[in-house]
């Protein structure tokens, strides 16, 4: 099985820490393949960052078209262009933020989220409503850290995100805490022995979802919604996400059949 975790934003390291995170977690025989966005911003912190990373990261779902990839990861807690993502992929794109609440459903009542910037905290709970989950989440608290400060081994961060989840523990009264960054991944074993509460990182949970979707044989369903997108002009620096122009992306998808293929078993 291979699985493509992509990063949307255009930072190298923390694609690494997000690969070995999700390599951590993966079942023996799959294949984590940890990809950075080519083009974009380099931390995803506003509407403005997470659409200009949308293109990037499509690029790099077309990448893994031509190689077979069985599944995708999105791993950046906006779920940026999460579905159209799935218009394009053949088998199933989970998103870290979608994945974390689902897991966190399963292990508690409720659940509260801790992200990095204040401004972020809209965009979560847009997701928590969007998913249905506004009866599960509790709280979403923001701890004023930019994504970037997460990859500094000089920062703070990793205290004042403890104790941030102590506080939305001791205010909501929360079963869970879901970390509201793939940049905070590493940080989830540490956190939930010291809170003594279900701490879940999304990356490692979408990698989990992933794997459990492809052993099924279940990817998005193209009736409707999510069916490949009609072909159309695009004008400018977009032409090359032309579907039905002989393009870099289009050579990608348009050339390859819109069916199920075997699975790698390795």
């Amino acid at each position: 099985m291979n699985i493509i975790i992509i990063n949307p934003n255009t930072t190298r390291a923390m694609t690494e820490l997000i690969g070995s995170c999700a390599r951590a977690v993966a079942a023996p025989g799959t294949r984590i393949t940890a990809v950075t966005s080519t083009t974009g911003p380099a931390s995803i912190e506003s509407h403005y960052d997470e659409a200009l990373s949308v293109p990037g990261m499509l690029l790099q779902i077309a990448e893994g078209e031509s190689v077979d990839a069985d599944g995708y990861v999105i791993a950046c807690f906006g779920d940026p262009g999460l579905d159209a993502a799935r218009e394009l992929a053949r088998g199933p794109v989970v998103g870290i933020a979608e994945a974390a609440m689902h897991a966190a459903s399963l292990v508690g009542r409720d659940f509260s989220i801790v992200t990095t910037l204040n401004r972020t905290t809209g965009r979560a709970k847009d997701l928590v409503a969007h998913y249905g989950f506004s009866s599960r989440c509790v709280g979403v608290h923001a701890c004023e850290i930019p994504v970037l400060d997460l990859e500094d081994p000089s920062s703070t961060a990793a205290t004042v995100i403890l104790q941030m989840c102590r506080d939305a523990i001791e205010h909501d009264g929360c079963d869970s805490i879901v970390l509201g960054c793939a940049g905070m991944a590493d940080l989830c074993a540490w956190l939930s022995a010291e809170l003594g509460v279900p701490v879940i990182d999304g990356v490692g949970a979408a990698t989990k979802l992933i794997e459990g979707l492809v052993s099924l044989g279940l990817r998005t369903s193209t009736r409707s919604e999510f069916a490949r997108p009609l072909p159309k002009h695009y004008s400018g620096s977009l032409s090359a996400f032309e579907l039905a122009a002989p393009n870099h992306l289009s050579s990608i998808l348009h050339s390859r059949p819109n069916r199920a293929r075997p699975r790698d078993t390795s």
